[in-house]
Formats: structure tokens, sequence, C-alpha cells
């Protein structure tokens, strides 16, 4: 499959078809295809530099998926940055990518990358690019089979966050096991709940996008009024939902929120972080007629390679559901410290192998060689989660480093303390996440106070989270802070991590 040439023949087949759609904003078929070939037209005559990244910025825009198309049909991979991104980070992104054009879709002041050589288009340009009259963009520059289509920053363990480079050839295995797989029919409304900075964005994007549906975006505005999002949702047709767990299970809470708010709806899709037995229970008990899916995947193996159907059957066998089988082109081994397959039952690190496996990270060599290799022939990647296999069935049993997953998001605790201790109150800190029905609740900060004048600890933990939103995003910013005169350290001179978790659940 190709998924450019896809969309192009949708393009024709439906050019009035919504292809997305954000409240009163939205793009046709026919539309994402002229506009695009403008962008690559454009990309192509003032690129530089061959296959250079493209940083698009901005919060679900429909200028967002235009400027994805045409950047790849120029050739180029693109790096999605949500609003939500403090500058501080985006900076880092800019420096790591080395990203030739900055796409902007929202507004942001320019003065904060005056120092970096970029050529930043404004959201006016940008719309002014896209108004022109131009010729079809060669199909010759389209990016193809192991070039990079985008990439992907998460967490850094150095302060730094990571590009994940993802192939041409990744995302065609994985759309194509999507729509293979899947019970997802032509023409169908997909929820769109996911920033595009962060990979649960891609499940719903391209098979969206390959089948002629139509995009549905939920932003963050909605997401922080439920009046709003419920009444949204109400007007929303959607058939297919792709979320986190967390999102579904807030829905969960509004009593309305029923197969009569959503009549058509025939698919829920969770990927991101675990799925829990309640949550499928409830959505299974109000929408009858829907089929739920549990899926498994890090962002360096493309989304998701497991699956399984959260059947009544499954709910009645199993306590914590298993995230499923591995997709028929890729293997997932379970393996001991010394790299050697341990037998069925048996807990291990999980290994993925196969061509979802992403190329590496973006400028990172020692990083990539610490995580990824050959095996057989095919790319590998090296999970750090823990898990084991039973009956052809997987089961996710946690990280095996300090790499959790709160509500969705991927980050390293190590990433978040080491900002953290940046802070000129802080002198150490710790990180611990708080566990609940089997998944990451919250982050707690165990904190170590240096010099300040406030009389209050609330005072304190104020000032110290002013400081951290300058250089995380909110979802990393841990919710409890305590303090501390010291931390706790093992006889081998580590911080004694397991009992600042049992002090932080007592």
């Amino acid at each position: 499959m190709n998924i450019i040439k896809s969309v192009q023949q949708l393009a024709v087949m439906y050019p009035d078809r919504s292809a997305f759609i954000n409240r009163d904003d939205s793009v046709t078929y026919g539309e994402l295809w002229d506009q695009s070939n403008r962008l690559a037209t454009y990309i192509k005559k003032h690129a530089e530099q061959q296959r250079s990244p493209i940083i698009v910025y901005g919060h679900m825009a429909p200028e967002m998926v235009i400027s994805f198309l045409g950047s790849v049909k120029a050739g180029h991979p693109y790096i999605p940055v949500d609003v939500s991104i403090p500058i501080d980070r985006v900076k880092r992104i800019l420096e790591s990518s080395k990203a030739e054009f900055f796409l902007v879709t929202e507004e942001i002041e320019s003065s904060y990358f005056e120092s970096y050589p970029i050529k930043m288009i404004q959201s006016e340009e940008l719309h002014h690019i896209l108004s022109r009259h131009t010729d079809e963009a060669s199909e010759e520059n389209w990016v193809k089979e192991e070039d990079t289509f985008y990439i992907i920053y998460t967490s850094g363990s150095t302060g730094n966050p990571k590009g994940v480079q993802i192939t041409t050839n990744n995302l065609h295995s994985y759309v194509k096991w999507m729509l293979e797989d899947f019970p997802i029919e032509e023409h169908r409304v997909f929820l769109n709940q996911a920033p595009f900075s962060f990979d649960l964005s891609v499940m719903d994007l391209y098979p969206s996008l390959c089948t002629g549906g139509t995009l549905l975006a939920i932003t963050k505005d909605m997401i922080a009024n439920p009046k709003l999002l419920f009444e949204e949702l109400k007007r929303s047709n959607i058939h297919v939902w792709t979320s986190t767990p967390s999102f579904a299970q807030m829905c969960l809470m509004e009593p309305s929120f029923t197969n009569e708010m959503l009549p058509n709806l025939e698919v829920f899709l969770f990927c991101g972080e675990v799925l829990s037995a309640e949550v499928a229970r409830q959505l299974k008990e109000r929408f009858p007629r829907a089929r739920v899916f549990n899926l498994y995947g890090p962002t360096e193996a493309t989304v998701a390679i497991t699956m399984v159907e959260v059947t009544d059957k499954l709910l009645a066998e199993h306590s914590i559901l298993p995230i499923g089988f591995c997709k028929r082109d890729t293997r997932l081994l379970i393996v001991d410290e010394d790299g050697k397959q341990l037998p069925e039952g048996e807990k291990g690190e999980m290994i993925i192998v196969g061509p979802s496996v992403s190329i590496g990270y973006l400028g990172e060599k020692e990083l990539t060689n610490k995580s990824f290799f050959i095996k057989d022939g095919e790319r590998a990647y090296k999970t750090g989660d823990a898990g084991f296999e039973k009956n052809g069935l997987f089961y996710y049993q946690g990280r095996l480093d300090f790499q959790v997953k709160v509500h969705g998001y991927r980050m390293e605790l190590e990433e978040i303390e080491y900002n953290i201790a940046k802070s000129q109150f802080v002198e150490a800190c710790v990180v611990v996440p708080v566990y609940k029905d089997g998944k990451v609740d919250y982050l707690s900060a165990m904190i170590v106070p240096g010099k300040h004048s406030f009389e209050k600890e609330y005072q304190l933990t104020g000032a110290i989270k002013k400081e951290l939103s300058k250089l995380l995003p909110a979802y990393m910013v841990p919710r409890k802070f305590s303090y501390t005169h010291s931390l706790p350290m093992t006889p081998n001179g580590k911080v004694d991590r397991k009992k600042l978790s049992a002090e932080v659940m007592a």
C-alpha cells in the first residue's frame, strides 16, 4: 500500500468529503490534496537540504494535516509539536532535529527563535502559500520506503527529548495491519483525541485518511470543559473511537455517555496505557453494539504491535487484561537479562522484531545503539517493558527502568528529576509513580529543599511548579510535592525508591 497514493485517489473520487474537522474549521479531501501540493512545491523550491525535518506547530488545526502531507510529498519528514509544549522544550527539539522549516498554525512569538537558522512560516504566510495556484507536486519527490515519514519526540533521560524516526515502510506496515485485522469500514468518522505530537494520534489519522474517513478533533479546550465536550460528542456521529483509557474513564463519569449519545459507535481502540477490566466492562455495558480492542506498542515500533478484542469471555477469565496477539509481520520475544528467549509463562523484557521497528533516534547514535539492534536480518527494539506470553497472548508487567506512562503519556522519571533539580529552591529530588488498579495514577515528587523564604509548603510548591512549567509539558509535572531533610539510601549508595514509593502509598 501507499498512503500518499491512497489520499490522492480519494481526493479524485470524493473531493468534497470532509477529511478533517475541528469544530467550525475543516478541510475536504480535494482541498487537502491541492493545498498540500502547493506547500510541497514551496518547500521543494526553498529547501536547501534534502530530507531535512520540518516542524509543524499547532493544536489540531486542519493546516497541520495539510502540512504533514505537504512535507512528505516534498520528500521531508515532519515533526508535530503541540502548543502545550513549553518554548524551552521546543527549542531543544529544534536544536536536536536541525529542522530547516518551522510551519506555524497557531500564534507563536518568532523572537524566541531569532538565533536559530530556521525558515519560520507564520500562520498568515502559511495560509497564503496554501492558497496559491501551482502545478501538481512530482511523485518522484515523495518520501519512500526507508525515508523517514515523521519524527515523534519522546521523553529523554538526559533532560533532552529523543526524536523517534518512523519510516514510510514502518507506517505502511502499521496501517496495513489496522485495515486488515480491525473492523474498520470505509467512510467512517474517527475520534481524534490525542494531540499530533503524541503518537496515539497516528492510530486514527492514517487509517482514516486511507479509508475515506473523517477525522474529528477533540481539542484541549473541549476536554477542559465537559459541557462543551459532550455537546461535541453528541453532534459527532463517531464510528471509531481511539483514545487513552484514561480519557474514556473520564467520559464514563458522565451518565449520559451511552449508546444514545453515540448511536453509530462501532469500535473502541485503546492504547498508550493499561486498559483496566473495569473500564472495558463499563464500556461494553453502555455501548453493547460496539467492539472494544486493547492494543500495545511503543513509539519506537510505530504506535502498536499487539491487540486483543475484549469480549465477555476475556473479561470473565482475566482480572488484568492481556495486551493481545502480535501482528503477523512482527515478532514479540520475551528474553532474560542475557537476551536469551524465555519459555512460555516466564517474565522478562519484551523485544520487538519486524518492519514496524524504527530506524532509531534522530542524531543520537549512542542511544540508538543502546536500544536498537539487528536480529535475524530484521530491526529489533528493546522495549524496557516487562511481560510474559501464555497461549499466544502477551501480558504487560510494567517498566523495567524508570520510564512510565501516565494517562497515556510516556515519560522518563529521570528527565523530570533533572528539570526539578534545576530549581533554585531544590537541593535534591526523586520522582516516584503512584499506582492505582495496576496503572500509574499520578507522579509524586519527594524534595530536599534548598534555601528559601516561604513560610508555607504550598508556597514553595507553587514557586517550583512555576519554574517547572517553563521546562516541561503540564502532563510531566508531578501532582504531589512532599518535602524531607534527606532522601533514604540503599546499602549500595543509591536512592531507595522502593521505600519512597511505600511511604507515598502509606
